[in-house]
């Protein structure tokens, strides 16, 4: 492969897009630029996005159940565990690590406690139920919301007669939310980053392809390229490699917004959080992520640029694969934001960037299913290549009117 054919084919694009300081406005600024605008004035109050499982059954740990509640606990549709003797601290590691969903603890003779509590006497203390939860767990967070509903409920009809998780001397220091900074940060980041990313390096990949073929297929420009004594296929690749680079550019723009807007975006919810949590090999792997999802996208685009005869038809026949990385973008908003674990999830292109960016952000990834999406997709955007080759060799196809 004559490298020097290739690199002139790279300037030729660079110069191309670089001299248009609107397409590079547009291409490069305006996605970091839009995102951090939606992110930081539009989408500052969403917190949860996920659905539940709705065959799920919460795992309710329940320490001094009282026989006035039990049987209310019993008709919930969800597996009551007796933690009377559990220790506590070990049941709140297990709703951090989100293999329990709550823990719900009564004060001793809670029956009694409540029978005797005088609600006109400022000198007496209510007795206070402490539930632990794990908001970035949705399992969790909506068994919480159930068994809060019922207590208080209950609360109501013996005149307010116990508190639920009120703040005291002994609850002072008492975190009753065991969700970790990497919990919450992740569930932000899986539900919302890779399907943003991916639309926006889809536009970035559809601003820069169908000028760059079927522009110049339009113009008659590319005619004069086909007749040189250059290979069709060093054409065909120094296209994709020029216009890979590109729309990577646009994809890092858009990534750059999205961690500007991070600390606005979520400075209410979590004081004092950070960026930091993530790692360079996190930054890496997401880089090679993205990298390797632009050279398919671009593969594909090209191709549908290269058949079409014009960049208002190439425009239209893009739409449908637009729509279709679009939905397979919704599904890192769907079950919770949990990333697929079988490695043939991870040999369908497109569907393996989500499901791989998804696992980094949520700290909840296989290094071996990464390496396959990215592997895979060099591979796909190799055989794209091949194809867009064939299409340049093809007389029909380059020189239809």
């Amino acid at each position: 492969m004559n490298k020097n054919n290739i690199l002139t084919i790279v300037k030729k694009e660079f110069a191309r897009f670089f001299g248009d300081k609107r397409l590079v406005f547009t291409t490069v600024i305006m996605p970091g630029l839009l995102i951090y605008v939606i992110y930081t004035f539009m989408l500052g109050g969403i917190r949860d996005t996920f659905e539940a499982d709705k065959d799920y059954r919460a795992k309710v740990y329940v320490q001094n159940m009282p026989e006035s509640v039990q049987p209310m606990f019993e008709m919930l549709d969800m597996d009551i565990t007796n933690a009377d003797d559990f220790d506590i601290e070990s049941v709140k590691t297990l709703i951090e690590k989100k293999k329990v969903e709550l823990l719900v603890v009564f004060p001793a003779q809670f029956d009694s406690a409540v029978a005797n509590y005088n609600v006109t006497d400022t000198t007496q203390v209510a007795p206070n139920v402490r539930i632990y939860s794990n908001v970035a767990n949705i399992e969790s967070d909506n068994a919480e919301d159930f068994v809060r509903t019922m207590l208080t409920s209950y609360e109501e009809t013996i005149s307010n007669k116990f508190n639920i998780n009120a703040y005291t001397e002994e609850t002072a220091t008492e975190k009753f939310d065991l969700a970790t900074d990497e919990d919450f940060m992740g569930k932000i980041f899986s539900s919302m980053l890779p399907f943003m990313l991916l639309i926006f390096l889809y536009s970035g990949c559809m601003a820069v392809a169908p000028e760059s073929i079927s522009g110049e297929k339009e113009r008659g420009t590319i005619a004069t390229l086909l007749v040189t004594p250059m290979s069709r296929s060093h054409l065909a690749f120094g296209k994709i490699i020029s216009l890979s680079f590109i729309a990577l550019i646009s994809g890092l723009s858009s990534f750059l917004g999205v961690m500007l807007s991070l600390p606005e975006f979520i400075g209410s919810e979590i004081e004092g959080l950070s960026t930091n949590i993530y790692t360079t090999s996190d930054y890496l792997l997401i880089l090679g992520i993205i990298l390797s999802t632009v050279l398919v996208m671009i593969s594909l685009i090209s191709i549908i640029s290269a058949y079409a005869k014009t960049v208002k038809e190439a425009a239209t026949l893009v739409l449908p694969l637009m729509i279709v990385v679009m939905m397979v973008g919704l599904t890192s908003m769907i079950g919770g934001g949990e990333p697929q674990t079988a490695l043939s999830w991870y040999l369908i292109p497109i569907y393996n960037s989500v499901q791989a960016m998804t696992g980094v952000f949520s700290f909840n990834y296989s290094l071996a299913n990464v390496g396959v999406t990215i592997v895979v997709n060099i591979i796909y955007a190799v055989a794209f290549s091949y194809v867009l080759a064939k299409m340049f060799n093809s007389e029909k196809i380059m020189f239809s009117k």
